[in-house]
């Protein structure tokens, strides 16, 4: 079964979602890191850094590298700026924080049921890089920098990993609302589409295979072949989006219904109607005075069957027959038919998305 292949590249579509749409920094903002307490042994006094908390998340960065038959694993690299109260024996000051941070999340898809999936976080790595604490004062002891550096490795990564796994789960639950929808079709019905199946990794790849039910009006379903089908070679780190090509068809006779159309045959209408006049009255039999009368012609255009859409390796072409429909109108109000053409229409396909939707525009071959 042919399968029409939809493709973007993996890296802007999460970092929009996680990084640009500011949804990883509205989350990690109010973060609070617990106080932290040293005694200072016997050369050093004790120190207490307590309100420390996030003041500002700098230049997230995201990276994701494919994992074959596991999912996708995202790399996010940032600075996190810290603030807080320091008291070292007597003496108090504000300090303030500024931490590479690298966190490393594999996530794996699972739990698939009527066309959504749940995402599960299977390994969380939090790396601390360079770390520059100042304070006010601008008096840093070595046993301030110690703990400081020991504490932040110690709670950090507790406190980064949640957050990444609530901005994942929200990501979620926003492809998931794009990816299982209802549109509802003016009068004719509904087109209802949603994952067919887990999302599949390969090295090159994450593969959404998606699938769904056309209704007609009156709630009857429009039936189409729903078996899967082989995505072809594909370049690398792509986010792809499969549609079979009997799913298009059923979506195409559910749009295209175009009831007859019926014109006359005159120069209001069309400039060759008074050539297209004469070549009919040439043909008509020598008996017909009817063929040869004062009536005008009158031409009736109707969809023949439902419409296709045939898909090949970088084209698709939507066929369409129509029946042709020549005839004249007697002084008695019965017709006569002087012409019955069938055409078949082959129209160029060209597939976009724009919008969050799934757009096909149509012209006729040259």
């Amino acid at each position: 079964m042919q399968v029409l292949v939809l493709t973007q590249r993996c890296f802007p579509v999460l970092s929009d979602a996680i990084i640009h749409n500011g949804l990883l920094q509205q989350h990690l903002q109010g973060l609070v890191l617990p106080n932290i307490m040293g005694d200072g042994g016997l050369l050093s006094s004790p120190t207490s850094i307590t309100g420390l908390h996030l003041v500002k998340v700098q230049l997230p960065k995201l990276s994701v590298v494919l994992l074959p038959g596991i999912g996708v694993q995202l790399t996010i690299a940032t600075k996190l700026e810290l603030s807080g109260n320091c008291l070292v024996g007597l003496l108090s000051d504000l300090i303030d924080i500024l931490v590479d941070v690298n966190i490393t999340a594999n996530i794996k898809c699972t739990n698939f049921e009527s066309g959504t999936v749940q995402v599960v976080i299977e390994d969380c790595l939090c790396i601390l890089g360079a770390i520059k604490i100042k304070i006010l004062s601008g008096l840093l002891s070595l046993s301030v920098n110690d703990i400081v550096l020991n504490q932040l490795r110690a709670t950090l990564p507790g406190l980064l990993c949640p957050v990444v796994d609530i901005v994942i789960n929200l990501v979620n639950i926003q492809l998931m609302g794009t990816l299982n929808a209802v549109i509802p079709v003016g009068t004719a019905g509904t087109i209802h589409y949603q994952l067919a199946s887990l999302p599949f990794t390969s090295g090159l790849f994450l593969g959404l295979d998606l699938d769904g039910a056309v209704k007609q009006v009156g709630g009857s379903i429009i039936p189409h072949d729903s078996s899967a089908s082989a995505l072809p070679p594909l370049l690398d780190k792509l986010l792809v989006l499969g549609l079979r090509q009997s799913f298009l068809n059923a979506v195409l006779s559910l749009l295209i219904q175009i009831p007859p159309q019926t014109f006359p045959c005159s120069p209001e209408v069309f400039s060759g109607a008074s050539r297209l006049q004469e070549a009919i009255t040439t043909l008509a039999p020598g008996g017909c005075s009817s063929c040869r009368g004062t009536s005008p012609l009158v031409i009736k255009l109707t969809l023949s069957g439902n419409p296709l859409i045939l898909l090949e390796e970088n084209k698709a072409t939507v066929e369409l027959s129509v029946m042709i429909q020549l005839f004249v109108e007697r002084l008695d109000g019965s017709i006569l038919n002087l012409l019955l053409l069938k055409a078949d229409l082959g129209l160029n396909a060209l597939v976009s998305i724009a919008g969050g939707r799934l757009v096909l525009g149509l012209s006729l071959g040259r």
